[in-house]
């Protein structure tokens, strides 16, 4: 903190000057006491950012103080008021809390350096075949391509005819000629859910989607903002098993989630093993 951020504190608290301000305890300077507790000034070095005008400098360190004295009398009140069996139990908490943190965020160092991320094809589909029961579909999804054209697209009639018949030189055509349109989707191999599709051609919110989402349909719909040109290659149905390209990520994650409590897992054990050889770790008979 600046002298000139100290200052304006001090202005804040209405103090004479900073000397009532600082309190000496192990050389560093601090900006509040509460019974044994200080706040020292490094405690809110970080918190306070260069882009901070004075007044919100100022506004903040006074907040920020205020705060924590609160929270130290209600603790020091807490200390006093509460049985001694909850006072207790909060502790047991706060151990076990603080005791969880740092056993995590060590464990998480370890997984995260010796995890092996990397899945093969062949892994992805053995674990896809063996789960497929769970992966039914809980919303429709549909192959296609679509343009999005302006309502007064010139050349609208030859779009359909490349959209329709999709030759490579229809592709490429299309591609030329992307500028011009609104939106374009020609890889009709992935696989896109109703309700993802719905927010790139939302006029199939206001129609029946079981009318133009079918195999093999091609679609013109339009509202005030545009043409809607599609061509449907697929659809698979609620319920029906979903394919693996769709569910691949989801696959990655859970095979990666596996790897990761499996690699905990061994860690730990190898953790309790080397303490026993060590001596480190005794289990007295009762």
């Amino acid at each position: 903190m600046n002298l000139k951020l100290l200052g304006i504190t001090c202005l804040v608290f209405g103090l004479t000057s900073c000397g009532k301000l600082f309190k000496k305890q192990e050389d560093k300077p601090a900006l509040a006491r509460v019974g044994d507790a200080y706040l020292y000034q490094e405690d809110i070095a970080t918190l306070v950012t260069a882009n901070m005008s004075k007044e919100d400098s100022a506004a903040f360190v006074s907040n920020y103080i205020n705060t924590w004295a609160s929270k130290q009398l209600l603790m020091n009140k807490s200390k006093i008021n509460l049985p001694e069996n909850k006072l207790a139990e909060f502790d047991r908490l706060v151990s076990d809390y603080k005791t969880d943190l740092y056993t995590r965020a060590y464990l998480e160092a370890l997984v995260q350096k010796a995890l092996d991320t990397t899945i093969t094809e062949e892994q992805l589909s053995a674990f896809y075949q063996e789960q497929k029961e769970n992966f039914k579909l809980n919303e429709r999804v549909v192959q296609l391509r679509f343009v999005v054209l302006p309502p007064q697209f010139l050349n609208m009639e030859e779009v359909k005819t490349k959209l329709k018949s999709f030759k490579p030189e229809d592709k490429q055509f299309l591609d030329s000629i992307a500028v011009q349109f609104k939106k374009i989707h020609l890889n009709d191999s992935i696989w896109i859910s109703t309700s993802r599709l719905t927010t790139e051609i939302p006029v199939l919110n206001t129609v029946r989607p079981d009318d133009y989402l079918k195999k093999s349909q091609f679609f013109e719909l339009q509202d005030s903002l545009g043409v809607y040109l599609g061509k449907v290659n697929n659809v698979l149905k609620v319920n029906d098993i979903a394919p693996l390209p769709y569910v691949e990520p989801n696959i990655k994650q859970i095979i990666l989630n596996r790897r990761r409590l499996e690699l905990m897992r061994k860690l730990e054990t190898e953790l309790i093993d080397e303490a026993v050889k060590t001596k480190d770790f005794e289990i007295y008979a009762k």
